[in-house]
C-alpha cells in the first residue's frame, strides 16, 4: 500500500472477484487472476464455460500502470482502450468482436448535484472476464462492489453488468427524488415571497439535470441497437435483463425531463414575479415624484426674486400657498393611483 494509489495495488487494481455457477464471487489478487486467464487460454476455456467461471477485474485509471497494465495482459479489444480517451462520454453498449464495450455514466459517491460529479465508468464484458475501470469513485459501482461481497450471486458477466444497469438505475431515481423535493422546496417559498435566494438554485439543478440526461439519453437508443443483434454467447435471459434496463433508463430519462420543464416554469414564474415587484417598485417612485412635482413647482416660482410675488404682503400668504400645494398634491395623487387601478 505504501507504493501503491490509496484503494488498489501497484497496478490499479482496486478489486477482483472469481464467479462459479451456483456460488457467490471471492476476491483474488492479479496473479491469480492471470493463473486463472492463463488457464483458461491453455485449453480449460470449455471446462470454465461449462462451470460458468468468470472473472471481475475493477481498475482505477487515477494509476498511471493500470492501462498500460490492462492491454498487455488481458488481451482487451481496442475499442476499450479508444473509449477510454473519446473526448464524448455518452453512455453506449457496442459490439466489439467477442467483447461488449460499455461507456456508463454516473454519478459520484459523494453526489451533492454538481456537474461536476457526473462521470464515466468504463466496461470491456466477456464470457469469461468483465474489466470496469474509472477515474473517480461512483456509486453504483460501489453498491455493486458491497453486493458481490453481501453473497450475491452471478451466472454470468452480462449477469453482473445488468445488476450495475439497475443500480444506476435506483441511483438515478434516488436523484430524481431529492431533485424533486428541492423543486418542491423551492415552489412552497415561491408561495411565500421568498424568491430571489431560489434562482440561482434552480439554475443550478437544472443544469445538473440536462447534463445527466444529455449523458444518459443515448443509453436506451445502444441498448436497442444491440438487442437488435446481439452476440451469439449471450444467453436469453441475459437478453431479457437488458430490455428491462432499457425500459428504466426509458423512465428515468422521462421524469427527468418532466422535472427539468417544472423547473423552466419554476424559473418563468420567478421571472414573472421579479418583472412585477419592479414595476412595483417604478410605481412607487412615479408616485413620490408625481406628489412632490407641485411644491417643487410653487417653490421654484415662489423662490424667484422678481418683484410682484403674491402674497408677499399677506399675514396668511404661508397658509394660503401650503392649502394650494395640498390640494395639487391630492389631486396628482388621485390621478397616479386611478391610473394604476
Amino acid at each position: 500500500m505504501a507504493d501503491g494509489v490509496y484503494g488498489s495495488d501497484r497496478q490499479g487494481l482496486i478489486c477482483g472477484f472469481q464467479f462459479s455457477a451456483g456460488h457467490v464471487g471471492h476476491p483474488l489478487a492479479l496473479d491469480a487472476a492471470l493463473h486463472c486467464l492463463a488457464a483458461a487460454q491453455a485449453g480449460d476455456a470449455k471446462h470454465a464455460d461449462a462451470q460458468g467461471d468468470f472473472l471481475w477485474l475493477h481498475f482505477n485509471l487515477s494509476d498511471a500502470s493500470a492501462e498500460s497494465w490492462m492491454r498487455a495482459h488481458l488481451g482487451l479489444p481496442e475499442e476499450f482502450f479508444d473509449a477510454l480517451h473519446e473526448g464524448s462520454r455518452s453512455t453506449r453498449i457496442e459490439d466489439a468482436a467477442d467483447h461488449l464495450v460499455a461507456v456508463v455514466n454516473d454519478v459520484a459517491f459523494e453526489f451533492s448535484f454538481e456537474a461536476s460529479e457526473i462521470a464515466s465508468l468504463w466496461l470491456a464484458v466477456h464470457p469469461r472476464l468483465i474489466v470496469s475501470a474509472r477515474i473517480q469513485p461512483l456509486r453504483s459501482v460501489d453498491r455493486l462492489r458491497q453486493a458481490v461481497k453481501d453473497g450475491a450471486h452471478f451466472s454470468s458477466p452480462v449477469a453482473l453488468l445488468n445488476h450495475l444497469l439497475h443500480d444506476q438505475g435506483d441511483v438515478l431515481v434516488r436523484i430524481v427524488r431529492d431533485a424533486t423535493l428541492q423543486v418542491d422546496t423551492v415552489e412552497d417559498n415561491l408561495q411565500h415571497g421568498r424568491f430571489r435566494v431560489q434562482r440561482a438554485a434552480l439554475g443550478k439543478l437544472r443544469r445538473v439535470l440536462v447534463r445527466l440526461q444529455r449523458l444518459l439519453a443515448p443509453e436506451p437508443g445502444a441498448l436497442f441497437r444491440l438487442l437488435s443483434q446481439p452476440p451469439p454467447w449471450l444467453a436469453a435471459d441475459d437478453l431479457d435483463e437488458l430490455r428491462q434496463s432499457t425500459e428504466e433508463f426509458s423512465l428515468v430519462l422521462r421524469d427527468l425531463a418532466a422535472l427539468q420543464e417544472r423547473i423552466k416554469l419554476l424559473q418563468e414564474e420567478i421571472t414573472a414575479q421579479v418583472g412585477e415587484q419592479t414595476n412595483r417598485s417604478l410605481f412607487t417612485l412615479t408616485v413620490v415624484t408625481v406628489l412632490a412635482l407641485p411644491i417643487n413647482i410653487i417653490a421654484g416660482l415662489l423662490g424667484m426674486n422678481v418683484g410682484g410675488i403674491p402674497l408677499a404682503d399677506s399675514p396668511h400668504g404661508f397658509l394660503t400657498i401650503a392649502l394650494i400645494v395640498l390640494t395639487f398634491t391630492m389631486v396628482a395623487g388621485w390621478l397616479a393611483f386611478r391610473r394604476r387601478d
